[in-house]
């Protein structure tokens, strides 16, 4: 087995750059040393030191190896943070913490709802509430936080549409959000975060089992009905959705325009070009930024190598795809931004059976949010520098807590 260094790096590392992984992680990633190609130890929160995995290859085809489990509840899993654990154990999981038929028998169960043909036809809809928002913000104050005009309020609508879920409700479940995705929460107010998000998300599928409804949680209570599904089952796939359906593209909105900002001209592409060179300008986007700077957490449950580094049935593993997003040895010049890259089989939705379901979402909100925002604010700015900007550092998806600009 490779030698463990020492000292061990501390994971997740220190940002120099806002826009930029942690030159650690390219460090390890880079470090021609063949006793640890890309592979390495690293400690976390407590103390232990998992595998952290930083090449794109390697990431990759570690993503889709079934010898790495997702499961939160084995021993020798990485958790991000105390809450995570603690939040994991004993209580309501979404399937995304399942392996095998468990989590395949859950996913099936959810992917008709979000094939690219289904959510295309939700196009209309972002398109609206995207010039409804953009009209709001311009009849409102200037400056504005751009965050809570509009990054945030567009992903949490359309969720909110396609679940059932009343957006009247989005302050309750916006600050549950945060908390749960926070890694400073204690342990105690993440749990109860997501227990009450869990109830109230329980409480609607109960409703469709009495008033049903053509949404998604209206699908999950037909299951319900059926024996296919358990109220808790449902509510905990439901959480997903609606966490990862807002935390995320809200912050590759804002964190994706102040990247454009930064890079007139590849803003300027974004703003005039074509479908084809927006669908390729937020792949680059998402490539270059990954929001999920907390790497995907898998534990071993064989012996296995990555990277020609044996991994040890029970050892933690880490894959940074942020850090794979940006191997010289996929992209020429990886840490540029450039709109008009071709070919872009990045990591940021993962890879495999766990990738993220609802990618064809994200990618129809980011590509119509964009264009929109910068046609209709040419004069867009940022009001502050970026050391005045609170990045979020603290929450497992990185981004931006505000964006005073103005317009």
């Amino acid at each position: 087995m490779t030698a463990v260094t020492d000292p061990v790096p501390t994971y997740p590392m220190t940002r120099g750059c806002p826009f930029d992984p942690p030159a650690e992680l390219a460090r390890i990633r880079d470090d021609e040393c063949p006793a640890e190609p890309g592979v390495a130890r690293v400690r976390i929160w407590d103390g232990s030191t998992p595998w952290l995995v930083t090449r794109y290859d390697d990431v990759r085809a570690a993503l889709a190896d079934e010898r790495l489990s997702a499961d939160a509840d084995r021993d020798g899993y990485p958790a991000a943070s105390r809450s995570r654990r603690v939040r994991s154990r004993g209580r309501r999981r979404s399937f995304i913490m399942m392996d095998g038929p468990e989590h395949a028998r859950h996913r099936r169960m959810l992917i008709g709802e979000f094939t690219v043909r289904r959510i295309e036809r939700l196009r209309p809809l972002v398109e609206q509430t995207v010039t409804a928002l953009l009209d709001a913000m311009e009849a409102g104050e200037n400056p504005t936080d751009l965050v809570q005009a509009f990054a945030l309020p567009l992903p949490s609508l359309v969720i909110c549409h396609l679940l059932g879920v009343p957006y009247a409700d989005h302050a309750f479940f916006e600050a549950q959000s945060r908390i749960m995705v926070d890694l400073t929460s204690g342990a105690e107010a993440s749990a109860a975060a997501s227990d009450a998000l869990q109830d109230y998300l329980a409480g609607l599928v109960r409703e469709r089992l009495d008033e049903p409804r053509d949404d998604v949680l209206g699908g999950m209570a037909a299951r319900v009905a059926a024996g296919d599904l358990t109220v808790d089952e449902a509510s905990a796939s439901a959480l997903l959705l609606l966490v990862a359906g807002h935390e995320t593209t809200a912050n590759m909105i804002a964190l994706g325009t102040l990247t454009l900002l930064h890079h007139p001209d590849q803003l300027a592409v974004v703003r005039d070009g074509d479908a084809a060179q927006v669908r390729a300008a937020v792949e680059e986007l998402l490539r270059v930024l990954t929001v999920t700077h907390v790497g995907r957490r898998r534990v071993a449950t064989e012996d296995l190598e990555i990277g020609g580094v044996t991994i040890r049935a029970g050892e933690g593993v880490v894959l940074a795809a942020e850090a794979a997003n940006r191997d010289p040895r996929q992209w020429p010049h990886p840490d540029e931004v450039d709109v008009t890259r071709g070919t872009n089989r990045h990591v940021a939705f993962g890879f495999g059976v766990h990738q993220c379901l609802g990618q064809p979402l994200a990618r129809l909100e980011l590509q119509i949010a964009y264009p929109a925002l910068l046609r209709r604010f040419p004069g867009l700015r940022v009001t502050v520098p970026d050391s005045e900007i609170p990045f979020r550092d603290d929450m497992a998806v990185y981004g931006v807590h505000a964006l005073p600009v103005a317009f």
